[in-house]
C-alpha cells in the first residue's frame, strides 16, 4: 500500500490531472496535489526521524489553541493534547478524575468541592518564576473566572451560566456553588473550555497565548505554522500513568497537517503519510467500505476500522413560527416522517454508517432514548395527504422549501423523491453551510437539514432544543417548538435527584416532542476511524474526542 518512490511521482504530476480526482479516484490514488504534497514530503527539521510521531490531518484548520475557544472538533482535538481540566470523560462516557483527585457533592446538589492533585505541573516557560510550576486550586479559580469573563468573549461562557461562585479555599481545595441543581454539571466541566491555564502566561502573552499555549497535558507545544503544520512534543513529566504504572504518553510527538479537503487527506493516508483519518467521505467510502459499512478484505492487512455510536442526531427541522401548511398541520409533518425508508437510506447512501432514526431525537445509547418513533409507512402517509386535501378542498399540496448544504444533497433528494410519491412536494435549496447556520438561527427557513452533536453526555443536551425559553437566536430551539407539558417536564428533570426518575422524564419528553413532529429524525450517526495497522490503543468514543496519550506506534 505504501510506495517509496511516490515523492518523485508527486513532483512530476501536472496540475491538469486535478479534474480527474473526483471521477477516477480508484485509478489515481498514487496522485496528490503536487505543490502541497511536495511540501509535505520534505523532512521537518523540527522532528528527529527516529522518533515515534503520530500524524494526522486537520482539513478544517485550527483557529486557536486556547481552550477558551475550543468550540469545534479541529480546535478540541489539539487542545485535548495540551490541556487538562478537573475531570475528564472516558470512552464509555463516564466521568473520571483528571487534575481533581476526588470531589464531593452535597445533598442539595448545589455545592461541589474538588480536591486537587499535588503532582501536576504546567509545561515549562520562561515567564514562570520557578522551573516547575505546580497547579493549584487558585489556577482553576482564575481559569473558570476567565471563561465567564465578557472580556474573554469565549463561545464556551454558557458552560458556567448556572455557576454562582468559584472559590479556591486553599492550594488543594476548590469549591463551586451552583444557582440551581444541574445533574449534568460534571459533564460540562469535562469540556475543554474548562481546562486549567496559568495566569502569568496568559496575561504575559496576551493574544499570543492561543498561538503558543502552555498547559499541563501529555504533549506540549513546539511549533505552529498556520495552514501548514502543527507540532507537539511529548511531555516527559506528565502526571498520568497507565495500569502497568508506565508514564504516559508513549509516542514522542504529534504532527498535524492542514490539507484543505477530505480527498487529499485520504490519499495521504492511503500512502501511509498519515496515521489515521476520521469520518467517511463520498469520495472514498465506496472504495474502502462494503455497502454494509465493513472494511473491504483487500485493505485489512494494512488498515484498521473502528466504529461506534456517535452522540449526533441528523434531522430535518420545521420552523413552526413560519406560516405554511406544515407548521399548521401536525398530521402533514407526521406524513413526511413516515414517507421514506430510513434503513434503506443509511444502507445505500451511507454504506451502512449510522442507525436509522426510527425513534426519538435522543440518540441510541444515551439514557432517555425513546425507541418508538416513526417507521416507513407510505400508505398511511398517502392517506394523511388525501384527507388533508379533501378537508381543505384542494387538489394537491403547495410545495415547501427544504434547505440543505451540498454535503447532504443526496439524502435530501432521496427524501424529496419518496415524499413526492405520497403527495408531498419538497423544493430543495442548496446553500453554503455558514449561510444555512445564520438563516436557521434568524428563523428564515421553513424546513432545513441540521445535526445536533452533544456537548456533554446527558439527554438534557438534546431536549433543550425544544424548551420554549431557548428560542433561537438566544438558544438552540431552532424549530420554535412550544409545549407547556414539555416545558414542565423539562423543569422537573433539572431538579430530579434520582437518575432513574430523571431518565423516565427524559423518555416522556422525547416521546412528546416526537409525537408533535417539529423535527424529522434521519439517522443516529456513528464515529468512524481508519488507522494504519501499526497504531495501537487509538480508541474510539461517542463524542469523537481524539485522545492520544495512550497511543503506541510500532
Amino acid at each position: 500500500m505504501k510506495y517509496d518512490n511516490i515523492y518523485f511521482l508527486n513532483c512530476l504530476i501536472p496540475v491538469f490531472f486535478l479534474p480527474l480526482l473526483k471521477k477516477e479516484l480508484k485509478h489515481i490514488l498514487y496522485i496528490s496535489i503536487s505543490i502541497t504534497t511536495l511540501f509535505l514530503s520534505c523532512k521537518d527539521s523540527t522532528i528527529n526521524k527516529n522518533l515515534k510521531i503520530f500524524k494526522y490531518n486537520e482539513y478544517k484548520n485550527i483557529s486557536s489553541l486556547d481552550p477558551a475557544f475550543a468550540k469545534d472538533n479541529s480546535n478540541i482535538w489539539a487542545v485535548n493534547q495540551i490541556f487538562n481540566g478537573l475531570v475528564e470523560m472516558n470512552d464509555s462516557l463516564n466521568i473520571k478524575p483528571s487534575i481533581a483527585k476526588k470531589w464531593k457533592i452535597d445533598s442539595t446538589n448545589l455545592h461541589y468541592t474538588f480536591t486537587i492533585k499535588d503532582n501536576v505541573y504546567f509545561h515549562e516557560h520562561y515567564l514562570f518564576k520557578q522551573k516547575k510550576r505546580k497547579v493549584t486550586a487558585k489556577d482553576f479559580e482564575y481559569s473558570l473566572f476567565r471563561l465567564k469573563s465578557a472580556e474573554t468573549a469565549s463561545p464556551g461562557k454558557w458552560v458556567l451560566n448556572n455557576v454562582n461562585s468559584i472559590k479556591a479555599i486553599n492550594d488543594s481545595t476548590l469549591k463551586i456553588d451552583l444557582e440551581k441543581p444541574f445533574p449534568a454539571f460534571l459533564g460540562l466541566l469535562s469540556m475543554k473550555y474548562c481546562s486549567v491555564v496559568p495566569k502569568e502566561i496568559v496575561e504575559g502573552l496576551g493574544n499570543e497565548f492561543g498561538r503558543t499555549p502552555i498547559g499541563t497535558g501529555p504533549f506540549k507545544f513546539k511549533i505552529w505554522k498556520e495552514n501548514i503544520k502543527l507540532v507537539l512534543r511529548k511531555n516527559e513529566s506528565y502526571f498520568e500513568f497507565n495500569e502497568s504504572n508506565h508514564r504516559l504518553p508513549f509516542i514522542d510527538a504529534i504532527s498535524v497537517t492542514f490539507l484543505a479537503d477530505k480527498q487529499s487527506e485520504f490519499m495521504e493516508f492511503y500512502k501511509g503519510n498519515l496515521d489515521f483519518i476520521s469520518g467517511i467521505d463520498d469520495s472514498y467510502k465506496d472504495f474502502l467500505l462494503t455497502s454494509y459499512g465493513e472494511l473491504k478484505p483487500e485493505f485489512k492487512e494494512d488498515i484498521s476500522l473502528l466504529r461506534t455510536a456517535y452522540l449526533n442526531t441528523e434531522y430535518l427541522a420545521f420552523n413552526l413560527d413560519r406560516k405554511n401548511i406544515f407548521s399548521e398541520s401536525i398530521k402533514l409533518r407526521q406524513a413526511l416522517n413516515m414517507c421514506f425508508d430510513r434503513k434503506k437510506m443509511v444502507t445505500f447512501l451511507r454504506n451502512g454508517i449510522g442507525k436509522a432514526a426510527n425513534g426519538g431525537f435522543i440518540p441510541i445509547g444515551l439514557p432517555g432514548h425513546y425507541s418508538e418513533g416513526y417507521t416507513y409507512n407510505p400508505e398511511s402517509a398517502k392517506e394523511i395527504v388525501r384527507t388533508y386535501c379533501k378537508n381543505n378542498n384542494i387538489i394537491s399540496l403547495p410545495p415547501i422549501k427544504l434547505t440543505t448544504t451540498n454535503e447532504y444533497l443526496n439524502i435530501c433528494e432521496y427524501i424529496q423523491r419518496e415524499a413526492y410519491k405520497v403527495g408531498l412536494n419538497l423544493e430543495i435549496d442548496v446553500i453554503p453551510a455558514p449561510n444555512l447556520k445564520e438563516s436557521k438561527s434568524k428563523g428564515k427557513l421553513d424546513l432545513f437539514r441540521a445535526s445536533w452533536i452533544a456537548d456533554y453526555p446527558d439527554a438534557e443536551n438534546y431536549l433543550s432544543l425544544f424548551y420554549s425559553k431557548n428560542f433561537a437566536p438566544n438558544g438552540p430551539n431552532y424549530s420554535h417548538f412550544k409545549n407547556k407539558e414539555f416545558d414542565n417536564l423539562y423543569n422537573k428533570s433539572l431538579v430530579a435527584t434520582s437518575t432513574k426518575s430523571r431518565i423516565d422524564i427524559y423518555k416522556k419528553m422525547d416521546s412528546l416532542e416526537i409525537s408533535q413532529s417539529p423535527i424529522i429524525p434521519l439517522f443516529y450517526d456513528e464515529v468512524v476511524r481508519f488507522s494504519q495497522n501499526n497504531i495501537e490503543n487509538l480508541g474510539i468514543n461517542p463524542i469523537n474526542l481524539l485522545n492520544l496519550k495512550t497511543v503506541k506506534k510500532h
